[in-house]
C-alpha cells in the first residue's frame, strides 16, 4: 500500500465535537454555504441555503470533512535532522526558535529582501491581511507574493485598468440567470463549480442563449447553444473578430460609448482589421459561426460577458481580456442591471486574498504600495514610519525563479501554497527551493512543498478556524469553527503571531483573533479602493454576507458596481486597442501540438487536499491527457495507454483518454498531481508584462506512447 493510500484508509486524528457550525465550502470561490456537524461517527457536511448554491454541493464540498480527521493530517512541527536528512518531530518552541534564528541569518547575511514570503488565495481575509503585515513590518521585506498571481491576476489587472476597479463579478451571481444572452469564455463551471450551473439552467428557462469559448467541447459548452472552439491562445483575435461584426452591423451603443468612456477610436482602428475570414484562419473558428455569435450578442437586451482562466493565463491574458470588456463596454452594458462584464474567481479567496496585502504591489484595500498616501495611512495603522514600508517586490513567478542565487531571495516561508506542483516550469521551481538556506512551510498535510522544507508547521483546516472570505461576487462572508484543531496543531494566525514575537516584533501584533485581526483589517482598508471599514462580524451574521465597498456601518455595501459612474479620475470606463500576438511559442516540427491545461470535477489546485479524499481519488486516481481520437490514431495510441508529453521544460506522463470533444491539434492536461504526471513541468513561465500572469494555458508539446514498465510509478 503507497502511503497516500495508507493516508486515506486509516484513522486519523480525533475531531472533538463543537458544532454544527454555518460555514462555508474550503475549495472554489463560489464559497457555497455549508453546515459541519461532528457527531461522534465523524464530522459530516451538509449544504445550506446561500445564494451561490441554494443549498446544493459538488462533491468536493459533500467530501471535504473527510480531511478534518485524515490519517495524513500533521499534528505536531517537523525539523530536518541535519545529519539524516529526514524530517523530524519536534516541539513547537524549537521549531519557531530555529525559524527565527534562520530567518534573522538570512537577512544579516543577504539583506532584508533574501527573505521571501508567499501566500495563497485560500487563506482567509485576516490572514492575508497579517500575513502583509508580517513581511513589511516583522521582516521588513519587499519580496512576497502569492498564487493569486497564478489565478486572476490579468483579470485583475484589465478590470482596474478598465473600470479603475477590480472586482471579480461586479453584480451578485444572480445577474447572470437574468441575462439575455451570456458569453462565457475559458471557463467549465460545470466540471470546476457545479452548483453554478444553475444559473445558467435560470437563464435557459427565461429563453436565454449561452455562448462557450473553450478548445474543447467541455460538459459546459455541451449546455450552450453555440460553442465557439478556438485554438488555444487566439482568444483575442476572436474578440476583436466579434467587435469588428458588432461595429460593421451597427450593433454597439454609441450614446452609452460617448456619456461613459474613453478611448473607444483606437479601438475601432484595430478592430477594423479583424474581418471575419482572417479571424477564421487565426482561431479556426467558422466565419458563420463568429457571425452569429456576433448577431446575437448585438440583439440581446441584457448581456453578461465572463471570462475566466483559459483566456487569462497567458502572456497576452490582460490584452485577451480587454478585448472582451472591449465587446461589453461597446454593447453598453457595463453597470446596467443584469449585463456587465465580470470574472470567474477561481480560488476560495482569490478576490479577498488579493486585497489586502499579501500582493507583491499592494497594501491593504487593495492600495497600490508605492502611493504616498497609501503608505501614510496604513503605517499609522500599524505604528511604523511609512519610510520603513518596503517597497513593490517581485512577482509570483519572479520570486521563485530568484530563490537561491546571488541578490534573489534564501529563505521562503509558504503558507497556503503548493508551489512544486501549482508553479509553471515546476522541475525548475523544485531545484531554486532546493538551493534555499531556509524553507519553512504551513500546512495541514506533508505536501510536495512541505516534503523539500527544513521545517513544516502543522496548520489548523478550514471548520477548525473562524475568519472571513470574500467570494467572486465581493460578497463578505463568515468562515466559522465547527471543532477546534487536533491537539499540536495551531492556527495560522498563531504562527503569524509567534514568529513576530520570536522576532522581537510582536508588539505591532495586537490583533490575537481573528476578530480583532478583521476590525484591524477594516481599518487599514477604510477610504481604500476595497473598503471593508463598514462591514463586521455582527453585520455578516445578520445579514449572510455583505458586498464592497462598505465604508460605514450606515452603507448598505455595494452589490451591483458601476451603475452611475466609474471609479476613474474622469469617471468613465476606458477603452484598450489591443493586438492579437498568440502564445509566445507556436507549434513546430519537434512540437507540433498545442497543450492546455486545467481543473477537473473531483480535484481541487494542486491535489494536496482531493488526492486525499478516498472517493475523490477513487473516481479520477491518475492524471489523463485528453486527446482527439483522430490524432491518437496518428500516433497509434489507444485508451488508457501510457503517454509521454514532452515541451521544451520537461516531460511528464499521463493516460490517454480519446475525447472527440477536443481539437485535432490540441491536449488537454489537468494539473492536480505531483512528481513526473506534474502538468506544469511542462508549461511556459513567460510572462504578462502587465500581470506578470505565466502562459499556463498555450505551449508547445509532442506525444508518444510510452511502453509500460514494470515497476515504474503509477
Amino acid at each position: 500500500m503507497t502511503t497516500r493510500n495508507a493516508e486515506r484508509n486509516s484513522p486519523g486524528p480525533t475531531v472533538r465535537i463543537a458544532g454544527p457550525a454555518e460555514t462555508h465550502c474550503p475549495y472554489c470561490a463560489l464559497q457555497c454555504g455549508m453546515t459541519v456537524s461532528t457527531p461522534e461517527d465523524g464530522p459530516q457536511v451538509t449544504g445550506r441555503d446561500f445564494p451561490t448554491n441554494r443549498g446544493g454541493l459538488c462533491r468536493k464540498g459533500f467530501t471535504s470533512a473527510t480531511l478534518l480527521n485524515h490519517r495524513g493530517r500533521l499534528t505536531s512541527p517537523l525539523v530536518r535532522n541535519p545529519g539524516s536528512g529526514e524530517l523530524e518531530p519536534c516541539d513547537w518552541e524549537s521549531a519557531v526558535a530555529r525559524i527565527a534564528s534562520g530567518m534573522r541569518a538570512v537577512q544579516a547575511f543577504h539583506g532584508a529582501d533574501a527573505m521571501g514570503v508567499f501566500g495563497g488565495g485560500g487563506l482567509t481575509n485576516e490572514k492575508a491581511y497579517l500575513l502583509g503585515k508580517f513581511a513589511r513590518v516583522a521582516l521588513r521585506t519587499r519580496s512576497i507574493d502569492y498564487n493569486g498571481r497564478f489565478c486572476m491576476s490579468s483579470a485583475a489587472t484589465a478590470s482596474n485598468r478598465a473600470f479603475g476597479l477590480d472586482r471579480g463579478l461586479p453584480f451578485p451571481l444572480e445577474d447572470i440567470g437574468q441575462a439575455d444572452l451570456v458569453l462565457l469564455v475559458g471557463a467549465n463551471p460545470a466540471e470546476t463549480m457545479p452548483p453554478m450551473m444553475r444559473v445558467f439552467s435560470d437563464l435557459r428557462r427565461r429563453g436565454g442563449r449561452l455562448i462557450v469559448v473553450d478548445p474543447r467541447r467541455t460538459a459546459t459548452a455541451q449546455s450552450a447553444q453555440l460553442h465557439l472552439a478556438p485554438a488555444p491562445g487566439s482568444d483575442l483575435a476572436l474578440a476583436n473578430g466579434i467587435l469588428h461584426l458588432l461595429v460593421r452591423e451597427r450593433m454597439i451603443d454609441r450614446e452609452y460609448i460617448a456619456r461613459r468612456t474613453t478611448g473607444f477610436g483606437a479601438v475601432l482602428q484595430t478592430v477594423a482589421g479583424y474581418w471575419p475570414d482572417r479571424v477564421e484562419r487565426i482561431t479556426g473558428v467558422p466565419e458563420e459561426s463568429l457571425r452569429t455569435a456576433a448577431s446575437w450578442l448585438g440583439t440581446a437586451e441584457r448581456v453578461v460577458v465572463l471570462t475566466a482562466r483559459g483566456a487569462e493565463q497567458h502572456a497576452t491574458g490582460t490584452e485577451t481580456v480587454h478585448g472582451f470588456i472591449n465587446i461589453a463596454l461597446a454593447l453598453g452594458q457595463v453597470g446596467s442591471p443584469g449585463g456587465g462584464y465580470g470574472c470567474i474567481t477561481g480560488q476560495g479567496n482569490g478576490q479577498g486574498g488579493r486585497e489586502h496585502g499579501q500582493k507583491s504591489d499592494q497594501l491593504p484595500g487593495y492600495r497600490r504600495i508605492d502611493d504616498p498616501e497609501a503608505r501614510a495611512h496604513v503605517a499609522g495603522i500599524w505604528g511604523v514610519d511609512p519610510d520603513t514600508i518596503p517597497g513593490p517586490g517581485p512577482s509570483a513567478y519572479e520570486l521563485l525563479s530568484s530563490m537561491g542565487t546571488a541578490g534573489g531571495v534564501r529563505g521562503l516561508l509558504v503558507m497556503g501554497s503548493n508551489v512544486v506542483v501549482s508553479a509553471p516550469r515546476s522541475s525548475h521551481v523544485a531545484e531554486r527551493l532546493a538551493a534555499l538556506d531556509l524553507l519553512v512551510v504551513c500546512d495541514p498535510f506533508l505536501s510536495e512543498t512541505a516534503e523539500m522544507a527544513d521545517v513544516v508547521l502543522p496548520t489548523a483546516q478550514w471548520a477548525e478556524e473562524d475568519g472571513t472570505m470574500t467570494n467572486l461576487e465581493g460578497r463578505v462572508i463568515r468562515r466559522r469553527a465547527a471543532t477546534p484543531p487536533p491537539d499540536g496543531v495551531r492556527t495560522d494566525l498563531d504562527v503569524i503571531h509567534l514568529l513576530a514575537d520570536a522576532l522581537g516584533r510582536g508588539r505591532h501584533f495586537f490583533s490575537r483573533t481573528p476578530e480583532l485581526a478583521f476590525n484591524e483589517l477594516r481599518r487599514a482598508s477604510r477610504g481604500g479602493i476595497a473598503d471593508y471599514s463598514g462591514i463586521t462580524y455582527d453585520r455578516i451574521d445578520a445579514e449572510d454576507g455583505v458586498f464592497w465597498p462598505c465604508p460605514g456601518r450606515g452603507h448598505p455595501g455595494t452589490p451591483r458596481l458601476f451603475t452611475d459612474r466609474f471609479p476613474t479620475a474622469d469617471g468613465r470606463a476606458r477603452f484598450f486597442a489591443t493586438e492579437h500576438r498568440g502564445p509566445r511559442e507556436q507549434p513546430d516540427a519537434e512540437f507540433p501540438l498545442h497543450l492546455t491545461t486545467g481543473r477537473i470535477m473531483s480535484h481541487y489546485q494542486s491535489g494536496t487536499q482531493t488526492r486525499r479524499v478516498s472517493e475523490l481519488a477513487e473516481s479520477v486516481p491518475e492524471p489523463f491527457v485528453d486527446l482527439h481520437p483522430g490524432l491518437a490514431r496518428r500516433y497509434g495510441i489507444s485508451d488508457g495507454d501510457l503517454v509521454r508529453i514532452r515541451s521544451r521544460r520537461g516531460e511528464a506522463f499521463a493516460r490517454a483518454r480519446l475525447d472527440q470533444a477536443i481539437r485535432l491539434d490540441t491536449v488537454f492536461f489537468p494539473f492536480h498531481w505531483g512528481g513526473d504526471r506534474r502538468a506544469n513541468l511542462l508549461t511556459n513561465p513567460v510572462l504578462d508584462p502587465h500581470s506578470r500572469m505565466p502562459e499556463f494555458k498555450a505551449c508547445a508539446v509532442s506525444i508518444s506512447r510510452q511502453p509500460e514498465v514494470e515497476g515504474a510509478p503509477t
